[in-house]
């Protein structure tokens, strides 16, 4: 296994990709946001003295953040480990705290840093942080609240073909006011697979747990995988005494920013761990829930831009599960070069240096699909300097 503590990265150059947003297949809604009629996605590349370049998903909306506390250690680090400047990374953000976008920016360009890492060994990053195997599960995810039955039917037909055996699907329709049509489509959507497919609900924190009882007792504990968000992600004490009452696995964590919470939602009683790897604080902490739910024997899996985040879970028990959200992420696939591939119920990975995705930036500047791009270079910024503001 590689060790990336004594790596040292020189960074001459730094700059933020804006892609141009593709249609959805289905525009999407759940509970709380939407309809989402398209979805984009932003690329930040960073480059060594030596031309190597690493590349992750990035917040394109939050430059402020890393102008302020991330670029300037970055650039002025030469000749530091990862292991001295990483932490001074992390620190930089505290007061723009470890629970939001700060947190999520800091994971992006740790991402970053660990595949120009790998492209330098020349070997796939899945191998680089000790991944044994190039195959991982997905779980199917999507079902949108504005699905019509049919819709409904035609997705569940795209995975079941791809040999996927778990289908997510979302609840809390009409902002959660309706409760009676949810309990109809997933009941639909179960007669459907009738027993070829597991079905899982995500409610994205819309109800109050007299709500979630009402539709458990309707559907049946037994008869889904895991029930996602049912209430507030905030409400730890509710979560809690939702988890003691019923036997149905509660899944939370995606929006979480920070692994310092996990332990928390585990002690809450919550069977199934979401970490997501494009929005979470560094690969380590992800490393971190991968190994408190190995510890505590509970279900993992990681969302986002699911591709991506596959490297990661290639290290984690078979069990393990990608999710991968059709409706959104298939149309950005047009602009990838390399990627993993769908079949059997399945991510295989390529053994390309690296991330498992590359894009595709020759057809990205042929078809004028970068619509923003913004670049910084180590001359450009100043030392760092921390802000403390009122």
């Amino acid at each position: 296994m590689n060790e990336i503590d004594d790596e040292i990265f020189n960074v001459q150059k730094i700059s933020i990709r804006v892609l141009e947003p593709v249609a959805n297949v289905t525009p999407f809604q759940d509970a709380t946001m939407g309809p989402f009629p398209s979805f984009g996605l932003s690329i930040i590349r960073i480059e060594d003295e030596d031309g190597y370049i690493g590349e992750a998903p990035v917040y394109n909306s939050y430059t402020n953040i890393l102008e302020t506390c991330l670029f300037p250690i970055l650039f002025h680090c030469k000749g530091v480990p990862y292991k001295e400047f990483f932490p001074k990374l992390y620190w930089s953000i505290r007061n723009e705290g470890f629970k939001g976008a700060a947190s999520a920016l800091l994971g992006q360009v740790d991402m970053a840093l660990y595949d120009l890492a790998s492209r330098r060994k020349n070997i796939p990053l899945y191998r680089y942080i000790g991944g044994t195997r190039n195959t991982v599960k997905i779980y199917g995810s999507g079902g949108g609240t504005n699905y019509t039955l049919q819709q409904l039917e035609d997705e569940v037909r795209v995975f079941m073909e791809a040999g996927v055996d778990c289908y997510k699907m979302k609840i809390g329709k009409d902002f959660g006011t309706n409760i009676s049509e949810d309990i109809e489509r997933v009941k639909h959507v179960q007669r459907l697979v009738n027993n070829r497919m597991k079905v899982a609900v995500d409610a994205n924190q819309i109800w109050s747990c007299k709500d979630v009882f009402k539709f458990i007792d309707a559907i049946g504990e037994q008869s889904l995988c895991w029930i996602e968000e049912p209430i507030h992600s905030a409400a730890y004490d509710q979560i809690e005494e939702l988890c003691k009452q019923t036997s149905l696995t509660v899944a939370y964590g995606e929006s979480e920013r920070t692994s310092k919470i996990f332990p928390m939602l585990a002690n809450c009683g919550v069977g199934h761990l979401q970490p997501v790897p494009t929005q979470f604080g560094g690969m380590k902490e992800w490393m971190e829930v991968r190994d408190l739910c190995k510890s505590r024997n509970l279900q993992l899996s990681s969302g986002g831009y699911s591709l991506y985040s596959t490297f990661l879970m290639t290290t984690a028990d078979d069990n393990g599960m990608i999710e991968y959200l059709y409706s959104l992420m298939y149309g950005l696939e047009k602009y990838f070069l390399i990627s993993p591939t769908l079949s059997n119920g399945q991510f295989h990975l390529p053994e390309c240096e690296g991330l498992p995705v590359r894009i595709d930036w020759d057809y990205c500047y042929k078809e004028n699909k970068v619509i923003r791009e913004q670049v910084w270079e180590k001359h450009q910024v100043s030392n760092y300097n921390p802000l403390v503001t009122m």
